[in-house]
């Protein structure tokens, strides 16, 4: 199984599905987003041929009018292949909808190291979605200065909130195993969770139930990690991997960075 925040292996998801029901790549321990974040949206393309419509395959975060953030591996197939991608900002997407229709067209760039070898310990996990169109009454999210997670340290980051939004996977009890993880429904959720360690360009996060952190799952990649509460719009960080029953940590990929700047500064402008 990849542990990348994308969808379930088929294998797997076919368990689930006998299980329970049909994961969608979710917010564990969290709640409904409502309208508090309209600047998280859904990765869509249409990669399930029984399906009417467009699958919500990741998450994403709108940082400037026309920019949409999001993980590489959620868009280097379908850059590579050509496939249609569209991004969604309802807080609740019908997968059952015939097409594509009040979503926006995207192109997508994904990070041109990303997968190649000899990266080290950056990932170049991130990609950004041109879109055709500037959603409607949305304002985008906030970037952060360089260096701002090296200036909280290692301690305060340990006491702080972070906030993470995304329509994948939900997992609403205790044990472990698939059977946990439900069909999101396409719904941007939240959970509320804390930090545990920084790396060069890696920031970790506890997604513990057991200490009352709730966290990501399968869907949730390319989506944001806000640095305070529910009510925060500063974003500093993406949603990239994680344990695989999504309820111990989240591994999510630093935006302060020298090497994530570079890549951002092509597309928007930064603090």
């Amino acid at each position: 199984m990849r542990h990348r925040r994308l969808f379930l292996t088929t294998a797997l998801a076919a368990a689930v599905v006998t299980a329970t029901a049909s994961p969608a790549g979710a917010i564990t321990f969290g709640q409904p987003d409502g309208h508090r974040h309209p600047e998280v949206g859904a990765l869509l393309v249409d990669v399930d041929p029984g399906s009417p419509g467009p699958e919500a395959i990741c998450s994403g975060t709108l940082i400037a009018p026309t920019v949409f953030l999001t993980a590489a591996h959620c868009t280097v197939e379908a850059e590579a292949g050509g496939a249609p991608i569209w991004v969604t900002f309802a807080s609740d997407y019908d997968e059952d909808t015939p097409d594509a229709t009040g979503a926006i067209a995207g192109t997508a760039h994904s990070h041109p190291e990303f997968g190649a070898p000899g990266g080290g310990a950056d990932a170049h996990d991130i990609a950004v979605v041109l879109l055709a169109s500037a959603p409607a009454g949305i304002t985008p999210a906030q970037l952060p200065e360089a260096g701002l997670l090296d200036e909280l340290g290692q301690r305060a980051l340990r006491s702080q909130t972070f906030t993470a939004v995304g329509y994948g996977a939900v997992r609403e009890d205790k044990t472990g195993g698939p059977h946990g993880l439900l069909d999101p429904e396409g719904i941007r959720r939240f959970a509320l969770q804390t930090g545990l360690s920084l790396q060069k360009t890696w920031f970790t996060l506890s997604m513990q139930p057991s200490t009352g952190d709730g966290g990501t799952c399968y869907g949730d990649s390319g989506g944001p990690h806000f640095l305070g509460g529910v009510t925060s719009h500063l974003l500093v960080s993406l949603t990239v991997t994680g344990d695989a029953m999504c309820r111990a940590t989240d591994r999510t990929y630093r935006l302060d960075t020298a090497s994530a700047r570079a890549f951002l500064a092509e597309y928007v402008e930064l603090p």
